[in-house]
């Protein structure tokens, strides 16, 4: 058994052990610090862009919509990369052991063998606990022995993923023109536009209808709503939650170079092997 755990970590995934921490840390910063800035843009707008409930009801029901979208991708991404993490480590022993690197042991035998067709193990009376060890690797070898399907589906999610990335940057792009205007109207010598028509303007992008009353905060209330701690907090958990989008994504992106090397080498090198 600890000769087993010896030769696993021997033949271990770097590349999918960094995506897969990658992954994680990417996933919980975004859902982490994107659930809490959502909550503060909508305690922003009731509180100084709009005193009439009507006006950020649809808004409101956006905002929760959205909070239940950032738990199922928790729970997505966790599953998700648990899986090509078990991937990972199942390619890489498989490809280890065609080139020599990775000795067949139990863990080896049973890994391998849907990958690579090696013979299945068949243990003795006497070591009927290590004869389940190879069984339950088999299994496992079974389903996680298309490589080329993980690829493929980790394809799509990168694609679905830079999506996510692009959307995350909107508020970013939103809260940095109103952390900008701000800094005109506390520094007035820097632009020649009077401080009473520097305004944000939620209507102008879409967060409230155009109807709303005010809709804009203007001039010197716009700057004291700059300097409050809720702003700046929720500006830089927007940014927060972008670098988390971001570092999911360079997390997809390994998993996809890692996994199609794997591929290409079990596919070239596997002796015929068909996934």
């Amino acid at each position: 058994m600890l000769e087993c755990c010896a030769r696993c970590l021997i033949g271990a995934p770097f590349a999918s052990l960094v995506a897969t921490g990658l992954c994680f840390f990417g996933v919980a910063l975004f859902c982490g610090c994107g659930h809490e800035a959502l909550s503060g843009t909508e305690h922003l707008i009731e509180t100084y862009f709009s005193k009439n409930y009507q006006d950020y009801e649809y808004l409101i029901s956006v905002i929760d919509a959205f909070h239940y979208v950032i738990y199922g991708i928790a729970a997505f991404f966790f599953l998700f990369g648990a899986l090509l993490l078990a991937e990972g480590f199942y390619t890489t022993g498989a490809v280890r052991q065609i080139f020599g690197d990775y000795k067949t042991t139990i863990c080896g035998k049973g890994l391998s063998a849907t990958v690579t067709g090696g013979q299945k193990g068949r243990g003795s009376r006497g070591h009927h606990q290590a004869h389940s060890l190879v069984r339950v690797c088999q299994c496992l070898g079974k389903w996680l022995g298309h490589p080329d399907k993980f690829v493929g589906i980790t394809y799509v999610l990168t694609i679905i993923w830079l999506l996510v990335v692009a959307c995350s940057a909107v508020p970013v792009y939103i809260y940095f023109n109103t952390w900008t205007t701000c800094n005109s109207i506390a520094f007035p010598s820097k632009t020649s536009a009077g401080i009473g028509n520097l305004c944000a303007d939620a209507r102008m992008y879409g967060v409230l209808p155009w109807n709303a009353s005010p809709g804009r905060v203007c001039g010197q209330s716009l700057l004291s709503i700059c300097k409050t701690a809720e702003f700046q907090m929720t500006f830089h958990l927007f940014i927060a939650a972008f670098v988390g989008a971001a570092a999911t994504l360079v997390a997809l992106l390994t998993f996809i170079i890692a996994a199609t090397y794997n591929f290409a080498v079990l596919k070239l090198m596997g002796r015929g092997t068909k996934f």
